[in-house]
């Protein structure tokens, strides 16, 4: 041991024998770390040796400041240890460079695993040869094993019990986070990982960024707000500087967070009073293992009762006795051509990577996968969607002449497009599946309009075609008819509402036209295809808002076809995505893309401002109430959140905006947790204009046009993508008056600035959804996709590229007449399967 540490070792060991008093040194320790890191920097062997210097050099410097003898004791204790496990690792460090080319010796076999307990699974327990690499207090890299393993897809199916350690309670744990089965915890990926070789200093923090900080914690309060909620204050310190750690309702944490802990913390710096702060950061104590060894750790779901360590050791187990076990889904040749992981070596390396780019490479195999599996269950989707015929559609072209010269305005170029699209596709005896893209307000009604035309007036007047439109609300639903009628009624056209608010008696009457022929046109809900309801001759069908509508409701649809035909089907959704990412998103709908807006549509004026900046948006609203129109404002949450303490929550705002800022005023409220009914009578009130502002979350994204509405204002606007942002400033300008958006952001951040100017300069949605998958990645739009997929992890980390190049070679194997039946693609079929088990069935 050099002098320095030697000397840290002398002052500390006085200490403790003068009762931590602070009297080791004249001026006490504090003056002692001031001279003490200049000389230890001076003598350290590496980077972690220096990180070491600092982290001890903080914890003495706020020595005195610790509360009584017990935290005292606790922290010279601490750093003595340290000191200890310092100068072995020093002395490994010296002798690994005089035999630096000696390879290391091989890791100690564990001894022969206990008999496992007996489980209810009437499969017979299948314990494979367990790896020879036996995790430490915390588990290490696995390391890739010589001799090839048997697959075991029957010792995979068990359940978790038959792992180490692993009993009934703690199976039920586990479960909670997704893993029942040995497979299901291999595919229970980190949700984040902690890289103790790229840690950043305190003092070198950006405002907005997420990021991990390792420090020492060396002081904690517990302070009550004037709205008696508790807030734990801790101060961390790293040697570079420190960062104050705010925790909302959880008083709790002031008794497990003790001075001289060493812990990582993990959150988004913000700033308050010009000082970087953490709000309710995710943290857990580090280990002198985990710093010496700069390892990555892997950071898993929990749950109470799960530990971090816990769930590390029983991912450990699992990953290295059973990885080596899981049949290879994807052909040899594929993998061979882009030079990807086999799925042993990737599900090793995502759970315990060696270095960065192991876990790189592992997230791309696996990233892969997801987005392979997603393409060939759509492919799949799409044969079985077209296997049985439909009734070709072909309208005399002299309804098509009488439909056009009924409108008000002339198509814009792209309607007249999209319609041809659509026509060449009804003419066909192959059902279409078909997705109408545009942008809100580009027109998507008429289109719908010109298809039911053509539908309709198809085959004369002996056998008339029927269609039906389901809108995900009552009151979208009633729009529809209501403008439906209005275009449709003197076309011969006969328009029919059901919903689940029309009366039993109209009900029973639109079910009796429906199965007899007497009506055209269905307009309604959820309600157009119950069992109650059987059409006489269905043969085009048009959704309203895609991302609504699942798997199970299509297929729904598809049995209320006449006989052996399948009707038609056209889906719409206002949410622009990306052309480089639609084939992805839709791969199992032909896509249409309305992307011309109709002369005269009015630009929405869009400005951000800050929050304390807030008051400017309330008065805007008082003065464009005033005038007669309508105001909305969107909240991120319902109600408060100790996640997300400083978030305005809609119930919460709503009675403070009613009863401080806006007292004069009649304010409605609407949000998610509301239930249907709920729902449509604050729609309702706001539409009839029976109340001024409507506080709302962003359940209102999707809703009935109020032309008077003019001002939307959305408070933490730097929480949303830009396509949600678009959506909902899509609420306003319907009408003939100029209607404003007006955007807060609780961050200052350059990423949230960006994000915002963007909307600022833009109301196209194309050029707003390319600049969210520039900035966000493909995730947010697969998430707008919600219903009929599976959930995907890790192909949202990566680009358009890897999910084209995936898309590519599932068409390949499926043009080649592929099933998936021969031998060889057994596991590819198999794990199909099982990905798409929870968003439909692929059989």
């Amino acid at each position: 041991m050099t002098e320095p540490f030697e000397r840290l070792q002398r002052v500390l060991e006085l200490e403790k024998q003068q009762g931590y008093k602070n009297k080791a040194v004249v001026g006490g320790i504090r003056q002692f770390a001031a001279y003490w890191i200049g000389q230890a920097r001076a003598d350290a062997v590496d980077e972690a040796d220096i990180f070491f210097v600092d982290m001890v050099a903080e914890t003495l410097a706020n020595y005195h400041r610790l509360p009584g003898d017990a935290a005292r004791r606790d922290t010279v204790s601490n750093l003595l240890g340290k000191l200890r496990s310092r100068e072995a690792r020093v002395s490994q460090l010296q002798a690994s460079k005089e035999s630096a080319d000696v390879p290391p010796p091989p890791p100690t076999a564990t001894a022969t695993p206990p008999q496992r307990k007996a489980t209810t699974t009437q499969q017979p327990v299948v314990e494979p040869q367990r790896s020879q690499h036996t995790p430490s207090e915390e588990p290490s890299q696995i390391e890739k094993p010589e001799p090839a393993e048997a697959v075991d897809p029957v010792g995979l199916a068990q359940p978790v019990t038959v792992l180490k350690g692993v009993g009934a309670k703690m199976a039920e744990l586990l479960a909670k986070v997704g893993g029942e089965t040995v497979q299901d915890l291999l595919y229970l990926h980190p949700r984040r990982y902690d890289d103790y070789s790229q840690m950043k200093p305190i003092s070198k923090l950006e405002y907005g960024e997420t990021i991990t900080v390792v420090g020492t914690v060396w002081q904690v309060r517990v302070r009550k707000t004037r709205t008696n909620q508790y807030v734990v204050n801790a101060v961390l310190g790293d040697g570079t500087g420190k960062i104050q750690l705010n925790f909302f309702g959880q008083r709790w944490l002031a008794g497990k967070l003790k001075g001289g802990m060493q812990i990582a913390v993990s959150g988004k710096v913000e700033q308050y009073l010009g000082r970087p702060v953490f709000n309710s950061p995710e943290w857990e104590p580090v280990s002198e293992e985990q710093l010496k060894t700069n390892r990555i750790v892997p950071i898993y779901p929990l749950t109470k009762g799960l530990g971090a360590n816990r769930m590390r050791t029983i991912m450990y187990d699992a990953v290295a006795t059973w990885s080596g076990r899981v049949p290879d889904p994807l052909p040899q040749s594929i993998r061979n051509k882009h030079k990807l992981f086999s799925i042993r070596d990737a599900l090793r390396h995502v759970h315990f990577p060696r270095n960065a780019e192991m876990l790189r490479k592992a997230q791309e195999r696996l990233a892969f996968d997801e987005a392979f599996l997603l393409q060939l269950g759509m492919l799949h989707q799409r044969r079985e969607w077209q296997k049985q015929p439909a009734r070709p559609l072909v309208a005399h072209e002299g309804e098509r002449i009488r439909f056009y010269n009924s409108l008000p305005f002339d198509p814009t170029g792209a309607q007249k497009r999209v319609i041809g699209e659509i026509s060449a596709d009804l003419a066909n005896p192959t059902p279409m599946n078909r997705l109408l893209q545009g942008d809100v307000g580009a027109g998507k009604t008429i289109v719908a309009a010109a298809a039911i035309v053509t539908a309709v007036k198809a085959n004369g007047q002996n056998e008339r075609v029927q269609a039906a439109l389901m809108a995900p609300t009552e009151i979208l639903a009633e729009q529809h008819f209501n403008g439906l009628s209005t275009l449709l009624e003197p076309l011969g056209i006969r328009v029919r509402l059901l919903t689940g608010g029309v009366a039993a008696k109209e009900k029973e009457r639109v079910y009796m036209e429906a199965a007899q022929g007497q009506a055209d046109l269905f307009i309604g809900t959820t309600a157009l295809i119950q069992d109650g309801i059987d059409y006489q001759n269905l043969g085009l069908v048009v959704i309203d808002e895609q991302h609504r509508f699942g798997v199970d409701q299509r297929g729904m649809l598809r049995d209320k076809g006449k006989g052996e035909f399948h009707p038609h089907l056209l889906v719409m959704t206002a949410t622009p995505i990306p052309r480089s990412l639609a084939l992805s998103v839709y791969g199992d709908l032909d896509l249409s893309v309305l992307d011309e807006m109709p002369p005269g549509r009015q630009e929405i004026l869009t400005r951000w401002l800050k929050q304390a900046e807030r008051e400017r948006a309330y008065g805007f609203i008082r003065s464009q109430v005033a005038e007669g129109r309508q105001a909305y404002m969107i909240f991120p949450l319902v109600e408060e959140s100790e996640k997300l303490d400083d978030v305005k929550a809609a119930t919460a705002e709503h009675d403070r905006l009613q009863q401080e800022v806006f007292p004069n005023l009649r304010l409605g409220l609407l949000h998610g947790r509301m239930n249907s009914a709920e729902k449509e009578a604050a729609m309702r009130q706001f539409y009839a204009h029976e109340t001024d502002v409507l506080i709302s979350t962003t359940v209102v994204e999707v809703g009935v046009d109020v032309p008077n509405a003019t001002v939307m204002v959305i408070e933490g606007a730097n929480r949303f993508g830009l396509a949600q942002l678009h959506q909902l400033r899509g609420r306003v300008g319907r009408g003939a008056h100029k209607s404003y958006c007006i955007l807060i952001s609780d961050s200052t951040s350059s990423d949230a600035i960006e994000r915002l100017t963007a909307l600022e300069d833009s109301n196209d949605g194309f050029v707003l959804a390319e600049k969210d998958l520039e900035l966000r990645g493909p995730g947010e739009f697969f998430g707008r996709r919600q219903s009929g997929i599976p959930e995907l992890q890790m192909a949202l980390l990566f680009d358009q590229e890897l999910l084209q190049t995936a898309r590519d070679e599932a068409i390949a194997l499926v043009e080649k007449g592929s099933e998936l039946e021969a031998q060889e693609l057994t596991p590819l079929r198999l794990r199909v399967q099982q990905f798409w088990r929870n968003a439909g069935d692929i059989s």
